[in-house]
C-alpha cells in the first residue's frame, strides 16, 4: 500500500484547488491547507480507488458497459487511451445532450456515421457532385469526432467514470436522471453528493488522471477476463453429456445392457 501512497503523490494526485475556491462538502476528505492551496487526504483517495476498482470489476464480470466520460483538454487523451484499452464506450470530445435520456436518436447518429463511412470508402461518393462531397466529408468528420467512442454502446450503461463532475455537469445530470451510478474523480471544487463512488483527487493534472484512469481501466479488464472465465466454464459444461449413473456408479448404458443379458 505504501509504495501506491508514493505513487499517488509522485503524480500530484494530493494537490487541490485553491482554498478559496473550495466546495465545503469536500471537507471530509481534505488533509490540510498549504499556502493557498489544499491538500487532499490520500487515505480517502485510496478508499475512493478500491471502493471504486472492485465496484467497476463486478459490473464488467457481469457484462454490463461502463462509459468513461473526460472532455476537459487534460483528461481526453487519457479516457479515449484507458477505455479502449478495456473495451468501453467513451466521450472524450464533447458530451451531445440527450447523450443517454434521448438515446435511441443517438444510436441512429451512429447509424448514419457507418452509412457515411460506407460511401466514403465506395465508389458511391464519386457519384456526388464537388460541393456534395464537402459536406458529406464535414458531416463525417464532426460525427466521427463526437460519437466514435461509443460506436460499441448498444445499450445503456450500467455505470459511468467521470472525470470532473463539475465539468461533466451535464453528463452527471443525465446519469441520474436514468440512475446509472456515477463513479468520478472529484477535487476540492466539487459536490460530492453529486456521485455514487467519489475518488477525491487532482483532476486537473494529466498525471494524476492518468494513473487513475489506469488503474480503473485495469480493474475492468480484469473484470472481463473473470466474465469471460465464467462463460468458458458454463460453455464447457453445457458441453460435457450429463452421464447418468447406477447407485452402484457403473453407467446407465452399462446397467441396461446387463439387465437385457440376464433377461
Amino acid at each position: 500500500m505504501s509504495t501506491l501512497v508514493k505513487e499517488l503523490v509522485e503524480a500530484g494526485v494530493h494537490f487541490g484547488h485553491r482554498s478559496s475556491r473550495w466546495n465545503p462538502k469536500m471537507r471530509p476528505y481534505i488533509y490540510a491547507r498549504k499556502n493557498t492551496i489544499h491538500i487532499i487526504d490520500v487515505r480517502e483517495t485510496i478508499r475512493g480507488l478500491l471502493r471504486a476498482k472492485k465496484y467497476l470489476s463486478d459490473v464488467a464480470a457481469r457484462g454490463s458497459l461502463i462509459l468513461w466520460v473526460g472532455t476537459k483538454r487534460q483528461a481526453a487523451e487519457s479516457v479515449e487511451r484507458e477505455a479502449s484499452r478495456c473495451g468501453m464506450p467513451f466521450v472524450a470530445e464533447r458530451w451531445l445532450g440527450g447523450t443517454l435520456t434521448n438515446f435511441r436518436t443517438i444510436r441512429d447518429r451512429l447509424s448514419r456515421l457507418e452509412e457515411l463511412e460506407g460511401i466514403r470508402q465506395s465508389d458511391a461518393l464519386n457519384s456526388y457532385s464537388k460541393k456534395a462531397q464537402a459536406s458529406l466529408n464535414r458531416e463525417y468528420k464532426k460525427m466521427y469526432r463526437n460519437l466514435n467512442g461509443m460506436r460499441t454502446m448498444n445499450r445503456l450503461p450500467e455505470c459511468m467514470v467521470v472525470i470532473d463532475p463539475k465539468k461533466e455537469k451535464n453528463a452527471v445530470k443525465e446519469a441520474r436522471k436514468l440512475g446509472i451510478a456515477v463513479v468520478a474523480l472529484i477535487d476540492t471544487d466539487c459536490d460530492p453528493d453529486t456521485v455514487d463512488l467519489p475518488i477525491p483527487g487532482n483532476d486537473d493534472s494529466m498525471r494524476s488522471i492518468e494513473m487513475i484512469t489506469k488503474i480503473l481501466a485495469d480493474a475492468i479488464a480484469s473484470g472481463k477476463v473473470q466474465q469471460a472465465t465464467q462463460q468458458q466454464a458454463a460453455s464447457e459444461g453445457s458441453d460435457k453429456p450429463a452421464a447418468a449413473e447406477s447407485q452402484n456408479g457403473a453407467p446407465a448404458e452399462a446397467v441396461a445392457a446387463g439387465e437385457s443379458t440376464e433377461g
